[in-house]
């Protein structure tokens, strides 16, 4: 064999050509639409007419939403000044745990609720999707009790004096809600239902059923609510509902759900047990007592937004077909290409 045939198959050897194919040379079958005056006011006519329906209809949803939303955390405490004496007075007020922290607040109901009602409660000022806060949590732990002492992410709420572990730890867990609400009318209790208000694949997946709190809020400082420690983590379901963070700093978690009817005009009482601590940090605690539709709760966003996108798309339409009329153009005229228009004005 020469050399002139080996350094020949060398370099086909070495060679970093692709191996043809209609893909990678980009010659496959391609749709390339011309966008015709025709076809434009046809698209932009159709998206208005199947927006602006959709928009209508998510708003009249949202307007069927009854709800009732009551600020208390101003109400609850004996000072209400902003100034610093006031503050102050708040603040030794909340964090004494020898205060009668009772609150009755009355409402009214506006229209007619049918069950299921849904209670919330709605904190706002309150970030929950702070970094270190976020990731103050040990999953492990939360899933197995052979991870127990895996608290290293936990920081500041690991581990007790002692160096015991705390079950659950971490931030989110140390800072659980624990305002309480009992609802009445005309002096009969209403029931409020907290089962099945948390997440089916946190019951099952994330929170083990044989891992139970050990250690948990047993020193100071006292974050929030405490937890029954002869029940699986996996059953505390107002945990469960306060671990899933929010992402924005205004937000409402669910509380449970009323299963009876409200009537219009249906004066009900609610007694609040106003414990958690939101003074520190001006942040506002809110009750919310609302119904659903098929669009969910009271969100007019939606369907102001279908509606603003569908009459932008109409007025377009309608701008397009006039200029069209008014003064056509004729497709591919080689007369307005720019170089056409540069040798007509010389």
């Amino acid at each position: 064999m020469s050399s002139g045939d080996e350094i020949s198959q060398t370099i086909s050897k070495k060679s970093k050509k692709p191996q043809y194919s209609r893909f990678t040379q980009q010659e496959l079958p391609a749709c390339k639409p011309i966008l015709t005056p025709g076809l434009v006011i046809t698209t932009l006519i159709s998206i208005g007419i199947i927006f602006i329906p959709i928009g209508l209809s998510s708003l009249s949803a949202s307007e069927n939403v009854v709800e009732i939303v009551d600020r208390y955390d101003d109400a609850c405490v004996p000072s209400t000044g902003n100034d610093e004496a006031a503050k102050r007075e708040r603040l030794s007020f909340i964090q004494n745990a020898k205060t009668n922290k009772t609150c009755i607040r009355n409402l009214v109901v506006p229209k007619k609720m049918k069950h299921p009602i849904y209670v919330y409660y709605q904190l706002d000022n309150f970030y929950q999707n702070h970094r270190r806060y976020v990731k103050s949590r040990s999953d492990r732990q939360y899933r197995s009790p052979k991870y127990e002492g895996d608290t290293k992410t936990c920081d500041p709420e690991s581990e007790i004096d002692d160096h015991k572990p705390i079950v659950p730890c971490g931030l989110i867990a140390w800072s659980l809600f624990n305002d309480t609400y009992g609802i009445s009318t005309k002096s009969n209790p209403v029931p409020i239902n907290k089962k099945d208000i948390a997440w089916g694949s946190d019951k099952s997946s994330k929170f083990g059923s044989n891992v139970y709190p050990k250690n948990f809020q047993n020193q100071d400082p006292i974050g929030g609510g405490k937890l029954n420690e002869s029940l699986p983590l996996s059953e505390q379901e107002d945990l469960l509902v306060w671990m899933r963070t929010a992402a924005l700093p205004n937000f409402r978690k669910l509380y449970g759900r009323i299963e009876t009817d409200l009537e219009a005009n249906e004066k009900i009482s609610v007694v609040i047990q106003n414990n958690y601590n939101t003074y520190s940090f001006d942040s506002r605690k809110q009750l919310v007592l609302s119904t659903t539709t098929w669009i969910g709760g009271k969100n007019d966003f939606l369907g102001k937004a279908y509606i603003t996108v569908g009459g932008i798309c109409l007025f377009l339409a309608i701008a397009f077909l006039l200029t069209y009329v008014i003064k056509p153009r004729p497709l591919g005229d080689p007369a307005y290409l720019s170089w056409n228009l540069n040798s007509a004005e010389l």
